[in-house]
């Protein structure tokens, strides 16, 4: 089954932010897209390109990356076929309440899922899309696997 991720950016300073799930996409062999669109600036574009992707017959997930006041994620959610998960950048922690507080207030009927670390973004989206494809599933269930036996592999002491 074909699957596709589209990360889309806000501005280009996300694209340092965007690299970082695209690499860790890249661990599940999930094919990755990137776009830079501004929700606020060019909102007429941002819609062009989400009616082009809801033809799309695979799985596939939005990634939206954009902070301040994050139109970007809620607009993508109201036109969006396929799920959003918002990962917000941020500097430092000020910025990160900043980011998180405006991707996580969500109009009704915008159903974003927000993410913070860009590895996390990855294994939800391996995840979702493991409800639909065996092979995913599979590849999954020996991630946890591999977790879990690093932890069997190291001596416990208690008190």
């Amino acid at each position: 089954m074909e699957k596709q991720v589209v990360i889309i950016c806000g501005s280009d300073k996300d694209l340092d932010h965007a690299k970082k799930i695209k690499d860790s996409l890249n661990e599940w062999t999930i094919p990755v897209k990137i776009h830079v669109i501004s929700a606020h600036k060019v909102p007429e574009i941002l819609s062009e390109v989400i009616n082009d992707y809801n033809k799309f017959d695979g799985l596939l997930c939005y990634v939206t990356i954009a902070g301040r006041s994050n139109g970007l994620s809620g607009c993508t959610a109201a036109s969006a076929v396929h799920p959003v998960i918002g990962c917000p950048p941020f500097s430092d922690k000020a910025d990160m309440m900043v980011n998180l507080h405006s991707t996580i207030q969500m109009p009704s009927e915008t159903p974003v899922i927000t993410v913070l670390d860009p590895n996390n973004v990855a294994n939800v989206v391996a995840r979702m899309f493991a409800l639909q494809d065996s092979e995913m599933k599979q590849q999954v269930k020996d991630h946890i696997s591999k977790i879990k036996q690093s932890f069997n592999n190291h001596e416990r002491s208690v008190g």
